[in-house]
């Protein structure tokens, strides 16, 4: 997985990256709230592993500012801060799970592993996107468009789902190239351009954003 670690204590931020890597996670760690904000937004994560006392922005305002932009990302915030109104508030604005410090390395991969298998397990939803015009089915992966079924190859529906599960999330072509054709793919990044053209020529051109240096997205 990809994970994004904010921790501004390198005490605990350099040992759990390590572990992190070491099971075969590629971790990014950021020190500062701001920095956290923009790499959580920039970044195609699996799970962001957020400080709650962080310099600039909480860890509690990172996470109101991504789900206020619609970023479904899960949060799994690490604090000294143990009470019971804390963990509350964490899980209230959108966080996924809380870990009081100190935290055991098979606790934190524990959390990992079941807020991953929760992520997968919404996949069977239903998800709009497109501003309620579009309905993605992942179970039946099905894609309906203003009431009316859309025919998608593996490939183009692979695309779409990709960027609906994450929407928000920009998507770099390299990341879409990995998710979506595989890691072992040989071919040009630029086959991400072709299908992404394939999809909006289906859907419309306002349903996948464009950014040069970001990528695509659904908003």
């Amino acid at each position: 997985m990809r994970l994004l670690l904010v921790e501004d204590d390198l005490r605990i931020a350099q040992p759990t990256a390590r572990a992190l890597t070491d099971v075969g996670h590629t971790v990014r760690l950021e020190q500062s709230g701001a920095r956290g904000l923009a790499a959580a937004q920039e970044g195609a994560y699996d799970v962001l592993l957020l400080d709650v006392m962080l310099p600039e922005l909480s860890g509690f305002e990172i996470t109101r500012r991504l789900r206020a932009a619609g970023l479904k990302t899960p949060v799994v915030f690490l604090s000294a801060r143990s009470a019971l109104d804390d963990r509350v508030e964490g899980l209230d604005i959108g966080g996924d799970a809380y870990l009081i410090k100190p935290f055991e390395l098979p606790e934190l991969f524990a959390t990992l592993r079941a807020v991953v298998r929760r992520g997968e397990a919404a996949r069977s939803a239903q998800m709009e996107f497109g501003d309620g015009d579009g309905l993605l089915d992942a179970r039946q992966r099905q894609v309906w468009w203003r009431g009316e079924a859309v025919g998608f190859t593996a490939r183009e529906y692979a695309l779409l789902e990709t960027l609906v599960l994450s929407r928000g999330r920009w998507f770099t072509r390299e990341e879409l190239l990995s998710r979506v054709w595989g890691p072992d793919f040989g071919g040009a990044a630029r086959v991400v351009d072709v299908y992404v053209s394939y999809v909006r020529r289906k859907l419309g051109a306002e349903v996948l954003h464009s950014s040069r240096g970001l990528g695509y997205r659904v908003p």
